[in-house]
């Protein structure tokens, strides 16, 4: 239901934005998250939007660097990130949840490679 793309390999300093393509019904009322698992650490929450106000979370590691958006005419959730670090680099999942202010993430999507070169 959920599959993201956009990753790849970017240089430090550098941008990319992730998408996600959702299909199943009401997507506009489904919050959105973006999370990542970097190699041999627990997966971690990188970024949401409510779908009920629209309210946005990031985690404190991207606040001012990723920015995340959804078009819910396109179905679609994304990941604006730039000034990219190597610690940046991991999986990154995107998630949804019919809840306003999820607890856990109901669906999940498969992962897009993001590695970031110093």
């Amino acid at each position: 239901q959920l599959q993201a793309s956009g990753g790849g390999l970017v240089q430090a300093g550098g941008s990319l934005r992730l998408s996600c393509a959702a299909s199943g019904r009401a997507f506009s009322h489904y919050s959105l998250a973006w999370f990542r698992r970097a190699p041999g650490k627990e997966r971690e929450f990188v970024a949401s939007i409510s779908w009920s106000d629209g309210n946005k979370h990031y985690a404190d590691s991207v606040k001012g660097r990723f920015t995340i958006s959804r078009d819910n005419a396109k179905f679609s959730v994304y990941l604006q990130m730039d000034s990219l670090k190597p610690e940046d680099t991991a999986v990154y999942y995107c998630a949804k949840d019919p809840s306003p202010r999820p607890k856990t993430w109901r669906y999940w999507g498969q992962g897009t490679q993001v590695t970031v070169s110093s």
